[in-house]
């Protein structure tokens, strides 16, 4: 009974120790993280060039691939970031208006409901300033663009690694059943994580065209900027299609003064998030996750308190990584079970 108690000591210690890690060293591994995520997506594009490039009597070096990968990448990345700071600029140079809107806003809510919503607010919450608040929400998202060479670094230098990585794995395990359960894992790892980063991705940008479409009719301003939030949105499970779908809609009945056109949004984008989260996303990506719904909320409050926003992203990558890699063991692999929707995890004596 001592030896047990003891035995949970050293756990919960250990436990502690790698959360308060988390937290102080969360400058270093969150770039870390995204850079490897940012590895894995070379790696879906480079083998999507290579299947259209290469053929029997010529086949491109895989440096060269790594390169092609990387440019095709950065492009898109750049052409996005670019039009996007164009679309921030725009709305930063014709906030001041929004002010005056806001105010005939809560003066219609006061005369609806006969109340004096603007001192109920100040009591809540300080005085309330719209404009002060987008410039804030404008800097937070300028602010997440700021580690972009530190990833870019990270992710250099890991495709510098991959080469001789099943080298040192070699050398790490020199049992060849050992070696080969290792190289399954880390495989199966990286098709698990990449494979859901592509279709969430594909899911996201369809949910965020679909709503560009919505806004660009309505004439909301920046369209372009809310059609982006909606896509960075949806890769947070659960709450993200919700403020997803609350922030575009706000701001037009700030933008025109008008309830009316805010709930035309609201129903749209709403509509949108319903069929393409509910009915279109389920089919494509099917069960390849296997992660119990409620684990997903304690991920998605655990890492978003330890990590915010990138922290909300990542809880689900991260925590399909903790899945497979505790299945692995059998110290763990109970853990695995309890993670899992159904229960069943694949096992390294299943793959053998």
């Amino acid at each position: 009974m001592m030896l047990r108690l003891d035995k949970l000591t050293y756990v919960a210690i250990l436990i502690l120790i790698i959360i308060a890690s988390l937290i102080f060293l969360k400058s270093i591994l969150v770039p870390f993280v995204l850079a490897v995520i940012a590895w894995l997506i070379v790696v879906e594009v480079r083998t999507a060039i290579g299947g259209v490039i290469n053929s029997k009597k010529h086949k491109i070096p895989m440096w060269l691939q790594n390169i092609l990968a990387s440019i095709t990448i950065f492009v898109f990345i750049f052409l996005e970031v670019k039009v996007l700071s164009v679309s921030m600029q725009n709305l930063s140079s014709s906030m001041v208006k929004y002010d005056d809107n806001l105010m005939m806003i809560e003066q219609q809510i006061n005369n609806f409901f006969n109340i004096d919503i603007t001192s109920h607010f100040n009591k809540m919450i300080g005085d309330f300033n719209f404009t002060t608040l987008l410039k804030n929400v404008l800097s937070s998202i300028t602010g997440l663009f700021g580690n972009t060479f530190t990833i870019v670094l990270y992710m250099i230098f890991i495709l510098f690694e991959e080469a001789a990585f099943g080298k040192k794995i070699e050398q790490i395990y020199p049992n060849k059943e050992e070696y080969n359960n290792a190289m399954k894992m880390i495989t199966r790892i990286g098709k698990t994580v990449s494979s859901y980063l592509t279709l969430k991705t594909m899911v996201s940008i369809l949910t965020g065209g679909l709503s560009y479409v919505v806004l660009l009719i309505m004439g909301v301003e920046a369209p372009f900027f809310w059609a982006s939030i909606i896509i960075y949105l949806n890769f947070i499970p659960t709450i993200g299609s919700l403020i997803a779908t609350l922030f575009p809609a706000f701001f037009t009945i700030i933008q025109f003064g008008d309830f009316s056109a805010g709930l035309i949004v609201l129903v749209a984008v709403g509509t949108i998030q319903v069929i393409v989260g509910n009915i279109i996303e389920p089919k494509i990506m099917g069960n390849t996750l296997n992660i119990s719904g409620l684990v997903v909320l304690l991920a998605l409050s655990f890492w978003g308190s330890i990590w915010g926003v990138w922290g909300m992203i990542l809880s689900v990558p991260i925590t399909v990584l903790m899945i497979i890699i505790f299945a692995e063991f059998d110290s763990t692999r109970a853990v695995a079970i309890l993670l899992s929707e159904n229960g069943i995890v694949e096992t390294k004596q299943k793959d053998c």
